[in-house]
């Protein structure tokens, strides 16, 4: 059985590289984004493919509620870029090719392989969902949403 993280629980700080050579540090998003951070297998696959896909279709939704996405897998800078430029993804993906975030955020799977986990971290840093769904790829962005509209409505704001 694979232990995650749990809803109440703070995210731990992290920074990485993305897809495009640049930094991502999950802290300087605190008091000002929600951050969806979505784990996955690997480019190109189907089942991550139709995942990315389906938080591509839904960014906008998604950005309504003041959050960002960003995809993380052990794949390549290289592999990345390729795949958000062939699926036209709007958001970046981060290169963790020494699987340390992946180990840090509890998202190994059978095998070595990364698990198809979501953490949905609020303003504060602070776990509000923590979901996997390892061969029901279609599930993580509805439960996303509803996630990020009950933190809107704890927050006095109206998407």
């Amino acid at each position: 059985m694979v232990v995650m993280f749990k809803p109440g629980m703070p995210a731990p700080d992290f920074t990485a590289t993305l897809d495009d050579g640049s930094q991502f540090h999950l802290a300087s998003y605190h008091g000002d984004k929600n951050v969806v951070l979505y784990f996955y297998p690997k480019d190109f696959t189907a089942g991550c493919t139709k995942e990315a896909c389906a938080f591509r279709d839904n960014y906008d939704e998604i950005g309504r509620y003041d959050a960002i996405i960003v995809g993380v897998s052990g794949d390549s800078e290289s592999s990345h870029g390729s795949f958000r430029e062939r699926h036209h993804l709007p958001f970046p993906l981060i290169a963790d090719t020494d699987r340390d975030l992946i180990t840090l955020y509890q998202a190994r799977g059978l095998f070595g392989m990364t698990a198809r986990v979501t953490y949905v971290i609020d303003k504060q840093g602070i776990i509000r969902a923590a979901l996997r769904h390892d061969l029901l790829v279609g599930r993580h962005v509805p439960e996303v949403v509803r996630t990020l509209e009950v933190i809107e409505a704890a927050s006095g704001h109206a998407v």
